[in-house]
Parts: C-alpha cells; sequence; structure tokens
C-alpha cells in the first residue's frame, strides 16, 4: 500500500511511517523543508518536498497520482498564530481533500482534535484552532468520492505506547500516547469499514487491532 502523509515530518506522521514501513508498505511523507528529508528516509518513508500553504491543487494531485490512502497529518504547530491554524489547518486540509479526490484517492484519514467545532466559541489562538479543525472535518465529511476517516485524538504525549486504548464515537477527554494514535492510523488504513467515521482516541484498555473492528462493526 502506498499512502501519502501530508506534514510528514509530524511526530505522529513519523511513527505511522515507521510502522508502515515495517509492515512492507510505502509511505511518502510530504514536507516543506528539504533538510527534514533525511529523517523521513531514516524512519522508511519517501521524502516529497512540496508546500500545502502555496501549492495548487494539481501540484498535490500529482504527488497523490497512483496512492491507495493518504493520511492527513499536517498542523500550524503550538507556536503558530491565528492565521496559519487556517491556512494550514483549514487550508492544507481542504487542499489535500479535493488533490485526494481529483487523483481518485478514496481512502482518506484525517487527524483532527478532539474539541473541533466551526461553532466553537472563544478569542484566544487555541479557540481558532479548533475552529479551523472544525470547518475542514465539515469540508471533508461533505466529500462523497473520499472513504474518509476522521480521528479526533485526546491529549497527545510522549509516553511509550502500550498498545491498549478507547476508540469511540465519543469518549470524553483523556491522554494518549503519540505512539498509539500511529498504531490506531495503521490499522485504519488497513479496515475501509471504518469509512464515514468520526471517532475519539484516548488511552484505554482494548487492543488496537480489536478497538478499530470493534467499530467497523458499528
Amino acid at each position: 500500500m502506498r499512502t501519502v502523509i501530508a506534514g510528514g515530518h509530524g511526530q505522529i506522521a513519523l511513527r505511522l511511517a515507521r510502522l508502515l514501513a515495517a509492515g512492507g508498505n510505502e509511505p511518502v511523507g510530504v514536507i516543506r523543508k528539504p533538510e527534514h528529508g533525511d529523517d523521513l528516509r531514516e524512519a522508511g518513508a519517501e521524502p516529497c518536498l512540496l508546500d500545502l500553504e502555496s501549492a495548487s491543487v494539481e501540484e498535490v494531485a500529482a504527488v497523490l497520482q497512483g496512492a491507495d490512502a493518504a493520511v492527513f497529518a499536517a498542523g500550524a504547530g503550538p507556536g503558530s498564530g491565528a492565521e496559519r491554524k487556517r491556512t494550514v489547518d483549514r487550508d492544507a486540509a481542504v487542499l489535500f481533500a479535493d488533490a485526494a479526490e481529483r487523483a481518485r484517492v478514496r481512502r482518506h484519514i484525517v487527524i483532527s482534535s478532539m474539541g473541533a467545532d466551526p461553532e466553537h466559541r472563544g478569542d484566544e489562538v487555541f479557540d481558532e484552532y479548533l475552529r479551523m479543525k472544525g470547518e475542514a472535518d465539515a469540508y471533508v465529511r461533505g466529500k462523497e468520492n473520499l472513504d474518509w476517516t476522521i480521528l479526533r485524538p485526546g491529549m497527545l504525549t510522549n509516553d511509550a505506547g502500550t498498545g491498549l486504548v478507547r476508540l469511540e464515537a465519543h469518549t470524553g477527554r483523556g491522554p494518549i500516547p503519540r505512539d498509539d494514535v500511529a498504531a490506531v492510523i495503521a490499522e485504519l488504513l488497513e479496515t475501509s469499514a471504518t469509512a464515514g467515521l468520526v471517532l475519539d482516541l484516548i488511552g484505554g484498555n482494548v487492543p488496537v487491532a480489536v478497538a478499530v473492528k470493534a467499530v467497523a462493526g458499528n
């Protein structure tokens, strides 16, 4: 399986690339800084230099051409201002979905955020982030030509993964190691029956594969 990951140098994206490569798959990481290429190659991914804040839909679709799946893992980052929440967390997600549709890459996974909501209120930068993620999610959910799954993790940590999660439509707040988020995404890529679902993810007591199969069967 060839999977194109937007935001390929992110912490979850690199973990996902390692998992996919270890499973014999072909991860491709979209990055905007050439110096990040070595980290992707070390993780087993093919780096692709492209800035999603300035690229056209045709350029992104060309990268996606021939892929089996697309994962949007890009983010403006915690130190960025409200403007980049709009240009990355919303606009780049919209662009990536449009490009996937154009390239006829149906399987589409978005890493969103718990609490993402276009109607979220508040004047802080984080409030804008939740609004922009919510707008992006709503846009992807309207794409009938994409088999999308939207994953909304709780508070991300760098603790070692446990392989045990709680994956449901609504879980309530809670932490989740980035290792386990990557493991869930890898499993979602193999489980097309989760298409059309918006899922919360926190740490729990159910093995990843079992949790994904459970939501796929509901």
